[in-house]
């Protein structure tokens, strides 16, 4: 079924008694971001597995530099009132969430946005996986090597730089085979495995929906699974509109996975084209596609409170979506 809603530091400057003017700073200055080299740790305890059983294949032997963690202060967060991104990943996790309540058996791959330079843990991450738990889903957080993914920006130019090795697709495809793998320990029905990934993870999301062949040497009985998600979330994906025309290396096909596409027409990051672009895309190769596209919204708001509809609406709508396809 296709379905397509189109909706459409000052300072202040005070003066002392002796008459000489001074700078003030505010009375209640934002508190700075925190950064530290060290690996993020996942809340509540939940342990992080690392998907490879030695190093990430890195044909290159890409120099890397220390894990950062950059914890800043976010009044919307959910649960909490921080919010972490992570950096220089060079050895890539998957932490399990186990739903709550209910075991539907689906589960859900999470791939955080961050321009496959850092990763959105909490907001495109965590507080994701929050919401999919509580769907009675298992949820499973991706931690991909960055920077070096498919494509990142090179900040000098500003321009989409591609290199030899698939850091982020290999870790992506390596994920969702551990999972198929891991399906009877954790409860889960290999044939409803999906994906879901925001902004540059929307990127992962169409290139594991469309790429069968593997994008590394296989490391053990696992990689024999397959890696085609069973259906696939992208929101406000990346990469996939390149001056004005669909993504390059892109074979849309009867085989690609199901998908749940969601982006706001003001989004002032990734042009709508990512979206209408794997659309149309989607709609002649005869996939079975629900795309939802909101007037005001921006980029980056995944499930945090907003003065437009776009964070109320699109949780219900891919609950509907997902009961409809047989997941729920």
């Amino acid at each position: 079924m296709h379905r397509i809603l189109y909706g459409v530091v000052c300072a202040a400057v005070v003066f002392g008694l002796s008459g000489r003017a001074a700078l003030a700073a505010p009375a209640n200055p934002p508190p700075a971001d925190v950064e530290r080299v060290g690996v993020w740790q996942a809340p509540d305890g939940k342990m992080q597995l690392p998907i490879w059983p030695h190093a990430a294949p890195d044909p290159e032997e890409t120099t890397r530099k220390p894990e950062r963690v950059r914890t800043s202060v976010t009044p919307d967060a959910l649960g909490g009132d921080v919010s972490q991104g992570v950096f220089d990943v060079s050895v890539p996790t998957m932490t399990v969430y186990p739903p709550k309540g209910r075991n539907t058996g689906a589960a859900v791959v999470v791939f955080p946005g961050g321009g496959f330079v850092m990763l959105a843990i909490t907001l495109e991450g965590t507080e994701i996986c929050d919401w999919i738990t509580s769907r009675g889903m298992t949820c499973i957080l991706s931690k991909y090597r960055v920077p070096g993914g498919n494509h990142h920006y090179d900040k000098d130019c500003n321009c989409a730089v591609t290199p030899r090795t698939p850091f982020a697709l290999q870790d992506a495809q390596r994920t969702i085979r551990l999972v198929r793998a891991h399906a009877a320990q954790w409860r889960i029905d290999p044939a409803k495995v999906g994906v879901i990934g925001f902004s540059a993870g929307g990127y992962l999301v169409a290139q594991t929906s469309n790429i069968s062949t593997s994008s590394y040497a296989p490391v053990d009985a696992a990689d024999r699974l397959s890696s085609r998600p069973d259906f696939a979330i992208a929101a406000y994906p990346g990469h996939l509109c390149r001056d004005g025309k669909f993504a390059p290396g892109f074979k849309v096909t009867a085989r690609t996975t199901p998908t749940f596409l969601l982006q706001d027409w003001d989004d002032p990051v990734d042009d709508i084209c990512n979206s209408t672009l794997y659309a149309r895309a989607l709609e002649q190769a005869g996939v079975p596609a629900e795309v939802h596209l909101f007037a005001k919204g921006g980029h980056a708001f995944g499930l945090r409170p907003s003065q437009h509809p776009v964070v109320k609406m699109w949780p219900v709508l891919l609950e509907q979506w997902l009961k409809e396809i047989g997941i729920l």
